[in-house]
């Protein structure tokens, strides 16, 4: 074994981290793709608030499901084979939906995208283990997450600049066509482990995700399932992130197009602080979380903060300048997504590691849960209301009352946090 990784190691290992960081750049951008383009979606296929909810929706469903089989493929047939493998059916599956003519292959279409991109979070962590050491594994995880704004930037304004050049269809043939090409660099590039390019394997490797072998996966579930710290954080996140997914990915900027009578790329560049927010804050609140010796605190006062938050979109949804949606939106994402990097330290750290990977895998259920729920009921409750005769305002406020409370239930779950942190890093 080598006892210092050599200048071709650090290269190498760099580009393999670096493609799967493209990789999860694009899962991103996959689940919340509609965002910007909900309102030609719905136009273009005759569709109201609760069927494009629905369509949304779809991708979260099987993303939520596969976590866990996610972590026992990788096992059995390898992660990078099954990052390819689900990226190609990405791939397909999104120019399938950029060519349907009906919402009921429409949501078959994006059943598939939520199927194929559900797997690179847990894969690509597997195959992380291998290459990065302990010490290193927090730090590569961090960025990792902060890297996903990158996905929810190009969104934005990138994703509404193309779509009025192409039209929504042409803007989800070129997201397949770069999901395909990605697959293949992965297929080429990267490796399972160090070993498999002539590496010596790296002291000190992280213990793989899962605990390496599926009888243990499948045993370890009573455990974390009948652990009582695990069922606040569960919680937390099925609200936290229903939240963020439906606004974020759906009902953001059709709202400040509708209430606030916005462009297109008006609404883009104020979600694009949704980016932002992602890309300086995961670090920086895994860093304060390091500094003042608490994960718990930090979560608590990020979820004060989000139910704060909540309270102009519910109650005055038309009231804010325009200048003031900027910090609006920044801060909604710094509180509700840009924690989730302190949040999934912490259920790690709440299991011996032998258990944390399965305990990922697990957690890591509840917020996909959360916005394939939280989608279609917004825009239930917004359909409802324009029925009836409502205001856009009226009607997004009267929605957004979901938000409010969802963010109340997520405050409530981190005051009942538990954390087994020493105060010796990550």
């Amino acid at each position: 074994m080598a006892s210092t990784p050599d200048g071709k190691f650090l290269r190498y290992r760099r580009l393999v981290f670096g493609l799967l960081a493209c990789g999860y750049i694009l899962v991103y951008f996959h689940r919340l793709s509609t965002n910007v383009v909900a309102l030609d979606m719905m136009a273009d296929l005759g569709i109201g608030g609760s069927l494009v909810g629905l369509l949304a929706s779809g991708y979260f469903y099987p993303y939520a499901l596969m976590q866990l089989p996610a972590g026992l493929l990788a096992d059995s047939l390898g992660p990078r084979r099954i990052v390819t493998a689900s990226f190609v059916l990405a791939g397909l599956a999104s120019i399938w939906l950029g060519a349907v003519t009906s919402v009921g292959w429409a949501i078959a279409a994006r059943v598939l995208v939520g199927i194929g991109v559900s797997m690179l979070f847990v894969a690509t962590l597997k195959i992380l283990t291998c290459w990065f050491g302990a010490s290193e594994f927090s730090r590569v995880t961090g960025m990792l997450v902060a890297l996903g704004g990158i996905g929810v930037l190009i969104t934005a304004t990138p994703l509404a600049f193309l779509s009025s050049r192409c039209g929504w269809r042409g803007s989800f043939f070129a997201i397949g066509a770069a999901t395909l090409a990605l697959a293949a660099l992965i297929w080429i590039v990267v490796r399972d482990t160090p070993q498999e390019k002539g590496f010596p394997a790296l002291e000190q490797a992280v213990a793989p995700a899962g605990g390496g072998r599926n009888q243990s996966a499948w045993a370890g579930l009573g455990a974390i399932l009948s652990r009582g710290a695990f069922w606040p954080l569960a919680l937390w996140f099925f609200f936290t992130c229903g939240l963020f997914f439906s606004f974020a990915g759906l009902w953001g900027a059709p709202y400040l197009m509708q209430v606030y009578a916005m462009t297109k790329m008006e609404a883009g560049r104020v979600m694009d602080m949704l980016a932002y927010a992602m890309i300086f804050g995961s670090p920086l609140l895994s860093l304060l979380s390091d500094r003042i010796g608490s994960r718990r605190i930090v979560m608590a006062a990020c979820s004060l903060a989000l139910l704060l938050l909540t309270v102009p979109l519910a109650f005055f949804p038309d009231s804010l300048s325009r200048p003031w949606l900027y910090p609006l939106v920044f801060l909604m994402s710094l509180s509700a997504s840009s924690i989730v990097a302190v949040a999934f330290t912490l259920i790690k750290e709440l299991f011996p590691v032998e258990l944390a990977g399965t305990a990922v895998g697990l957690v890591n259920f509840f917020p996909f849960l959360g916005g394939a729920l939280m989608q279609p009921a917004v825009g239930y409750l917004l359909e409802r209301q324009l029925a009836s005769g409502a205001t856009y305002a009226a009607a997004y406020g009267g929605a957004f009352r979901l938000f409010f409370a969802a963010a109340a239930v997520a405050f409530l779950s981190s005051l009942l946090l538990r954390e087994s942190w020493s105060g010796k890093g990550g």
